[in-house]
């Protein structure tokens, strides 16, 4: 941020990521059916992070209308970033500011249904949370959860329904598109990007390649994890 010195950026569409977390949310309550009201929490990433605004943004471009409907409902009335925010990704303020929520608003009978985590690292907080507070069974199943990353314990927490999904970041992609970028760079060439309006660093916009994420859940984590290489059944295990 605020240099110069960036000729290209290469990254997952960050904004994307969000938007596929709020279509889950919608998706898994039904909303697009008119379905709720539904009890939602949100959190954000790190505020120091650039990312965790894009991440935000996108969730929001999905899920604000349906908060202003009232079809989804904080009950908390936290919404605002620099509220929702958890400085550092740290699990253990994530799990600290779930433990708080619970406390203010759902310790009876109110129910949460879907909680916005922009990564793994605050959902795996948020699950500790979630089951210290009796969520797991059959009368006070997890709420739905979003992640990123598909960290090792957070994929466990998808198989045993703990979390519902999490966003994959192939960086095997990632890396063959930096490869191309810089062979391109070497041969006095441009590099390939497909984003030219995106990410403004404070001092010019960075012309930028995006890579498409997509997510993992317990219905496909086996195709995109293991049988793509990435994992082996004994790291899940």
């Amino acid at each position: 941020m605020n240099t110069p010195n960036v000729d290209y950026y290469a990254t997952f569409d960050n904004f994307k990521v969000g938007v596929i977390q709020g279509r889950y949310i919608e998706s898994a309550l039904g909303l697009a059916l008119g379905k709720g009201p539904f009890n939602i929490e949100l959190f954000a990433g790190s505020p120091d992070d650039n990312n965790a605004v894009f991440f935000n943004k996108g969730a929001m471009s999905i899920l604000q209308p349906y908060i202003d409907s009232k079809q989804l409902v904080v009950q908390t009335k936290q919404t605002e970033f620099t509220t929702i925010a958890i400085q550092s990704w740290s699990s253990e303020k994530a799990q600290a500011r779930m433990d708080n929520l619970i406390a203010m608003k759902y310790s009876r009978k109110t129910v949460l249904d879907a909680i916005l985590s922009p990564n793994d690292s605050l959902a795996i907080g948020i699950v500790a949370s979630l089951k210290n507070a009796g969520y797991g069974t059959a009368k006070k199943p997890y709420p739905v959860l979003t992640g990123q990353d598909c960290d090792k314990p957070n994929v466990k927490a998808m198989i045993a329904e703990q979390q519902s999904m999490s966003i994959f970041k192939d960086t095997r992609t990632l890396a063959a598109q930096v490869v191309a970028m810089v062979e391109a760079v070497m041969q006095g060439k441009e590099a390939p990007v497909n984003d030219k309006k995106t990410y403004n660093n404070g001092v010019k916009v960075v012309p930028s390649f995006l890579c498409d994420p997509v997510y993992a859940d317990k219905y496909n984590y086996r195709a995109l994890l293991i049988d793509s290489g990435y994992y082996t059944e004994a790291d899940l295990q």
